[in-house]
């Protein structure tokens, strides 16, 4: 199913920028990536599920060496410097799995998060690695005029290895492939994972053969090792991986980012991770993109 849809992305990414379209069809297209009623119902369920320990976690991570502070863009008191960096933080467009659960939502079907029940449409083995549906392609396209506007243009995308982050990422930020600017997979940007297999990755060597244009070389191992089929991670556990990636994030030189990735990730970011305002702290629906400044505050440098 991923390498039909592949196809599709490939030839999406041979026209760097949008296609000039007539009024209504650019209509046409924003009315399929709209998030319907169902999505937005659903996502307030889960988000509330997803913020279970995240209080705790926020806790833990003022005692870190490393505390990350996150600014809008438009907050005049948004720090500069050299510890400070642009990032376009981009959860995927709409995937399969995403599709299948408004679908089972809309039916009237109940579930319980991260339990194997013939109810729960994330645990459908043909949804492993779920790609993007024609809406999340839509979702993605939409970001291309956003990202082509900024007056400085990401000098590094980080992507989540999951087919869903690959493809929005590289739909979004395609204009700079084959602009010499770094395109690495990293599996500390991955969403919180277990029991769901949408969230499960495919070998690596199947990932680097059909997006050629990112780095997989942060991966160190072929197979998934951090998801598990029989629970889900602690928040702790995600947050320590999100903690990884800033380590990483820190540590390069580029000084504007994207980085994309999924909702329980980003949510754990903004609530979990970064000192932030509460605008900021909000779902992700998908597609959507929030760009902030990220400030690296070390304890020993203060």
């Amino acid at each position: 199913l991923c390498s039909c849809l592949l196809s599709h992305l490939v030839f999406c990414l041979s026209s760097p920028t949008l296609p000039s379209a007539s009024p209504s069809s650019i209509t046409m297209s924003q009315d399929l990536a709209a998030h319907s009623q169902a999505s937005l119902e659903l996502a307030k369920r889960e988000s509330a599920e997803h913020l279970h320990g995240m209080k705790e976690l926020y806790d833990s991570m003022r005692d870190k060496p490393l505390i990350i502070k996150a600014y809008a863009l438009d907050d005049t008191s948004a720090p500069t410097g050299d510890n400070v960096k642009t990032v376009h933080f981009v959860r995927h467009g709409q995937g399969f799995h995403n599709l299948m659960a408004d679908i089972a939502s809309s039916a009237g079907r109940q579930w319980t998060q991260f339990k194997v029940t013939p109810e729960n449409p994330y645990v459908m083995p043909e949804i492993l690695d779920a790609p993007l549906t024609e809406k999340g392609r839509q979702q993605a396209r939409l970001l291309q005029p956003v990202v082509q506007a900024f007056d400085h243009q990401p000098e590094l995308v980080a992507f989540s290895p999951n087919c869903r982050a690959l493809q929005t990422g590289l739909i979004a930020f395609g204009h700079l492939v084959g602009e010499d600017i770094p395109f690495v997979a990293h599996e500390m940007a991955r969403e919180e994972n277990g029991v769901h297999v949408c969230d499960k990755r495919r070998p690596t060597s199947q990932q680097a053969a059909e997006f050629p244009q990112v780095d997989f070389s942060l991966l160190e191992s072929e197979e998934d090792i951090i998801f598990r089929d029989d629970r889900r991670e602690t928040k702790q556990e995600v947050g320590a991986r999100i903690y990884k990636f800033f380590e990483w994030l820190e540590t390069r030189e580029e000084k504007h980012v994207g980085v994309n990735s999924h909702s329980g990730w980003l949510l754990t970011v903004f609530n979990g991770i970064c000192e932030c305002d509460e605008k900021l702290k909000g779902w992700f629906q998908t597609g959507e993109m929030r760009s902030v400044k990220l400030e690296f505050v070390r304890k020993d440098q203060c």
